[in-house]
C-alpha cells in the first residue's frame, strides 16, 4: 500500500458507518505522519489503539508507569489512558485505531502482551494485513468486514491472556498514586488546575507526588501535565481554523499572551509561526485524533 490505510466514509446505505473516522490501520510512520511527538509526548485518545510492535525496542509509559518494550509487543490502549510510546529509529510497528469497546468488551484497561509463540505473532499480523486488504479494496460491506476483524483480534488478545502473554507486575503504591494522578490529568488538563491542585486533590504534598512521577516514569508531576497540554496545543494549532485565543482559552490559560508564553518557552517559537510550519508539512490522517 502506498497511503495509509483507513476507513474513508462509504456511500452504501447499508454499510454506513457512524463516522467515517472509525477504524484506521496504519505503520508507525503513517500513524505519526512522520512527526514522533505525536505518539512519544503524552496525550490520551478518544480512540482505542492497538500497537504491534514487529521490529526494534524502546520505552512506553502508561497512565505514568514507564516500562521497556520489544519487538512482538502488543500495547491495547483504551480510549482515556495517558500515553506515550518512545521506540527506536529501526522499529516496526503497526497502529490500529478502533471505536472505544471494540479491543476490549469487557474494559479492563491497558494491556502489555509479549508474545512469545510464533502462532501468535502470526495470527495478529494475518488480522492486520487482512484488514489493510479489506481498506485497499474498498468492497460493500467494508466497515463489517473491519469490525469482524476488530472482534477477532478481541478473541486474540484474551486467549493471548488467557495463555500467559499479559505483562502486568504486582503495583507498588506510588504506581497506584501515579496512576490516580494521570486520570486526573486525563480528566483536568483543559482547566487552570496547576501540579499543587492535583496534589491537593490526591492528598498529597506537591514534593511527594513530583518524587514518585520521577520514580516511575521518570518525568515530574508538574512535566507530565505540562507535556499533555503541550501535545494538545501542537494537535490544534496544525488546525488552521482555530484560533490561537480560542486553543489558550480551551486549555485553561488565562488569556492569548500567557498561552503564547507557554508556546514560545516549550517550542522556542511563536503559536502563529509553530503554526506557519505545521501547515507546511503533508496532511497527516491522525492530526484531528
Amino acid at each position: 500500500m502506498t497511503g495509509p490505510a483507513f476507513l474513508r466514509k462509504p456511500s452504501r446505505i447499508n454499510d454506513a458507518p457512524p463516522t467515517e473516522r472509525d477504524i484506521r490501520c496504519q505503520n508507525l510512520a503513517q500513524f505519526t505522519g512522520g512527526e514522533a511527538w505525536r505518539l512519544s509526548d503524552l496525550h490520551d485518545r478518544k480512540d482505542d489503539l492497538l500497537i504491534w510492535i514487529t521490529r526494534g525496542q524502546g520505552r512506553v509509559t502508561v497512565n505514568g508507569v514507564r516500562r521497556g518494550i520489544g519487538a512482538h509487543n502488543a500495547m491495547v490502549l483504551p480510549s482515556g489512558t495517558l500515553m506515550s510510546l518512545e521506540l527506536g529509529p529501526q522499529s516496526l510497528a503497526q497502529v490500529v485505531q478502533c471505536p472505544t469497546g471494540l479491543l476490549d468488551p469487557n474494559n479492563k484497561g491497558a494491556k502489555h502482551l509479549r508474545i512469545r509463540d510464533s502462532l501468535g505473532q502470526a495470527e495478529l499480523t494475518g488480522e492486520i494485513e487482512a484488514m489493510q486488504r479489506e481498506i485497499s479494496l474498498a468492497r460493500p460491506f467494508l466497515y463489517k468486514a473491519l469490525e469482524a476483524h476488530m472482534r477477532l483480534i478481541s478473541v486474540w488478545i484474551a486467549r493471548q491472556e488467557a495463555n500467559g502473554a499479559l505483562d502486568a507486575p504486582k503495583e507498588t503504591a506510588a504506581q497506584r498514586l501515579v496512576k490516580r494522578y494521570a486520570t486526573k490529568v486525563v480528566q483536568n488538563y483543559t482547566t487552570d488546575m496547576v501540579m499543587a491542585d492535583y496534589a491537593e486533590a490526591l492528598d498529597v504534598t506537591p514534593t511527594h507526588l513530583t518524587r514518585v512521577c520521577r520514580s516511575t516514569c521518570g518525568k515530574t508531576a508538574a512535566d507530565m501535565l505540562v507535556e499533555r497540554k503541550l501535545y494538545e496545543a501542537r494537535r490544534m494549532l496544525a488546525q488552521p481554523k482555530i484560533e490561537v485565543q480560542e486553543i489558550a482559552k480551551s486549555l485553561g490559560f488565562g488569556s492569548a499572551a500567557y498561552f503564547t508564553r507557554f508556546i514560545q518557552s516549550h517550542l522556542r517559537m511563536s503559536p502563529t509561526a509553530y503554526r506557519k510550519a505545521a501547515l507546511k508539512k503533508p496532511a497527516n490522517v491522525t492530526a484531528l485524533s
